[in-house]
C-alpha cells in the first residue's frame, strides 16, 4: 500500500519496544529481528501508538524541529515505509469521507 499524508498508521501487533532513554528498541516477534531509532524515530513511534494520520505525525514534528515541510514529509514517509517494509506498523488508507 502507498503511504500518503491522509494513510492512518499504527504500531503492529507482533512487536513489542522499549523506551532506551533517546532511542527506542523494538523487537518483531515473528522474525526475531530487533530495530533501532534515533531520538526522531522513537517520537514518530510514540505517536504510532494509537491509530494516526502521517498528516499529523507530520504536523506535530513540524511544531517541534527546524525543516521545511516537502523534507519532513519525504523523511517522514521513508521511515514509515521502512517501518511498514519490516511489517512493524499497519498502514490504512485515507478514511471515508
Amino acid at each position: 500500500m502507498t503511504l500518503h499524508l491522509a494513510s492512518r498508521v499504527v504500531a503492529g501487533p507482533n512487536q513489542v519496544s522499549c523506551d532506551l532513554g533517546e532511542e527506542a528498541a523494538i523487537l518483531h516477534l515473528t522474525s526475531a529481528i530487533y530495530y533501532s531509532l534515533n531520538l526522531t524515530g522513537a517520537h514518530v513511534w510514540t505517536l504510532l501508538a494509537k491509530p494516526v494520520t502521517v498528516r499529523a505525525i507530520h504536523e506535530c514534528l513540524l511544531t517541534q524541529y527546524d525543516v521545511s515541510t516537502d523534507r519532513l514529509e519525504r523523511d517522514l514517509l521513508a521511515l514509515l515505509g521502512r517501518l511498514a517494509g519490516a511489517s512493524l506498523i499497519e498502514v490504512q488508507s485515507e478514511p471515508a469521507a
